[in-house]
């Protein structure tokens, strides 16, 4: 008898979150993300118009990246607190703030563990910090518990059809993520928003655009190249023979997006703002 045939197959190997989350900080350390994230300020003030924040509420900002969002709470007169697991770059949003005189509290720590009290915050903000962490649920989960009842979660995700998710689409056909490891643009969706937030929230979602403007196409790949991790840690990770394909893949991309003509380089950026107001 062949007892082969009559054994169940094996369930995947959970993916190891540890060992993800390591090559994500490795990833984001890598290159330098504030000469991107700078550009991307104007969405850190929009989130906080969105978000309501007002002066003397306790605001934390989660995978904080160079304090876009954490910047503009401080602005407005907020408590802020703003957290990353990358140390470097809580470094250079130390840095803007300071340079501003702005009164925030920087602190290393992971968004699925929050090392907060339950309701500790008035208000929670990422843009396009907390859409990359891999556990999609236990991220939601923590920010709910440190937001008091009746407080709002500011997010800006990119979205799966916009440009950054495209792009990702892009970088994934040369250098696959981690097995099990659901897409970051997940969060750009407002339906996988309503099932991670569930009951426990109300959800409203806005789509926006932000116009990622650079002298050419070329110009923007030496900047994302150099600079932005999980571009650098790509290109840095396939032979010469893959960069160049990668290369043409990605000019390919920016090409069809561009509406600025052969002068320049306009390509709209869609992502999701989103306000979650805790019941």
């Amino acid at each position: 008898m062949n007892t082969t045939a009559l054994q169940a197959p094996q369930a995947a190997a959970a993916p190891d979150f540890i060992a993800i989350k390591q090559r994500q900080q490795a990833t984001w350390a890598s290159g330098d993300y504030a000469v991107v994230g700078t550009t991307l300020q104007i969405v850190g003030e929009q989130l906080a118009e969105a978000a309501d924040v007002r002066a003397g509420e306790r605001v934390l900002d989660v995978a904080a990246g160079n304090g876009n969002a954490t910047l503009a709470a401080a602005r407005r007169h907020a408590e802020v607190t703003s957290t990353d697991y990358v140390a470097t770059l809580l470094e250079r949003g130390s840095a803007r703030a300071a340079a501003e005189g702005l009164k925030v509290r920087f602190l290393t720590a992971d968004v699925e563990e929050l090392p907060f009290a339950d309701a500790s915050f008035d208000v929670v903000l990422s843009t396009f910090g907390v859409m990359f962490a891999p556990q999609h649920e236990r991220s939601a989960a923590q920010m709910l518990r440190v937001v008091r009842p009746g407080g709002r979660i500011g997010l800006a995700n990119w979205t799966p059809a916009g440009f950054i998710g495209r792009l990702f689409k892009v970088i994934g056909t040369h250098v696959p993520p981690p097995a099990g490891v659901r897409s970051p643009a997940l969060w750009g969706s407002e339906e996988h928003l309503r099932k991670l937030f569930g009951d426990a929230a109300e959800v409203r979602a806005v789509p926006r655009i932000f116009n990622f403007r650079y002298r050419s196409a070329d110009h923007f790949i030496e900047v994302f190249r150099d600079y932005y991790g999980p571009t650098h840690k790509a290109f840095a990770a396939l032979p010469e023979a893959g960069r160049a394909a990668l290369l043409r893949d990605v000019h390919a991309l920016l090409d069809e997006l561009n509406t600025a003509g052969p002068a320049s380089l306009v390509v709209p950026g869609e992502y999701l703002e989103v306000v979650v107001t805790k019941r």
